[in-house]
């Protein structure tokens, strides 16, 4: 079964259990271009509205349709939060559709501010505004790292054993390698995904889409009282013919 991942909530970055740098992994992954603009490496806000990231059907499930959160999905999220599996890895706290518009509106702000592109996964883009919620991605930017961010997922109940969440997180990973490489920045070059080490579904979903597992993280009671996992994926880094 499918589960989300603590870090979607906001995980903090914390030093490897040993204390020493997580190592850099080699540039190796190669990211397919998706269909949306790409996150400006500048931190430079996209306007929200539009971006749509499709994810392709499988012999089992239908396609995905990745947009922005709106006001309209408070009610249905409020009822996805109901679920005591998705409560337990994330820290995000919805108790009724109030909640739900507050974090809705939270995820709008950020959006806005360049810091946040957090999506809704709808099953069935062919409904294009009306498929079901089946989950939630998100690219979080670092201030401090403007080549740097982290993804975090989750996926609903009614969703889960459908390949939702891997086949979400490789469209949103596509997206995200697909920034500019020339005057306007050097693109995002590294990806980071935090999640719980008992959370196994997630661990499975990271190195499903190429994420490996880069360091072990020491727990940091009463927040995340067990360790973590930080896996990494990185953008291969091409030659500027110009240079040649």
């Amino acid at each position: 079964m499918t589960s989300p991942h603590r870090g979607d909530a906001g995980r903090p970055h914390r030093a490897p259990i040993d204390g020493r740098p997580a190592p850099e992994p080699p540039l190796s992954d190669r990211a397919e271009g998706p269909a949306g603009p790409a996150p400006a490496a500048s931190g430079q806000p996209w306007p929200a509205g539009g971006v749509r990231l499709v994810a392709a059907a499988t012999a089992a499930a239908p396609a995905l349709l990745l947009r922005p959160w709106r006001a309209a999905d408070a009610e249905e999220l409020a009822g996805l939060y109901r679920d005591g599996l998705l409560r337990r890895w994330t820290n995000a706290v919805v108790e009724d559709p109030a909640g739900a518009a507050r974090w809705i509106e939270d995820q709008r702000r950020a959006w806005e501010d360049g810091e946040r592109y957090a999506f809704a996964v709808l099953e069935d883009h062919r409904a294009r505004e009306g498929g079901r919620l089946a989950g939630h991605v998100v690219l979080k930017r670092s201030g401090s790292a403007p080549t740097r961010a982290e993804v975090g997922y989750w996926t609903a109940a009614h969703a889960r054993g459908r390949g939702v969440a891997p086949r979400a997180l490789a469209a949103l990973t596509a997206w995200a390698f697909a920034g500019p490489t020339g005057p306007g920045g050097p693109g995002l070059l590294r990806l980071e995904l935090l999640h719980q080490v008992d959370n196994t579904a997630s661990c499975r979903v990271a190195r499903k889409c190429g994420y490996a597992l880069a360091a072990t993280l020491p727990a940091a009671p009463p927040e995340f009282p067990g360790e973590g996992h930080r896996h990494v994926r990185t953008r291969i880094r091409t030659a500027d013919p110009r240079s040649a």
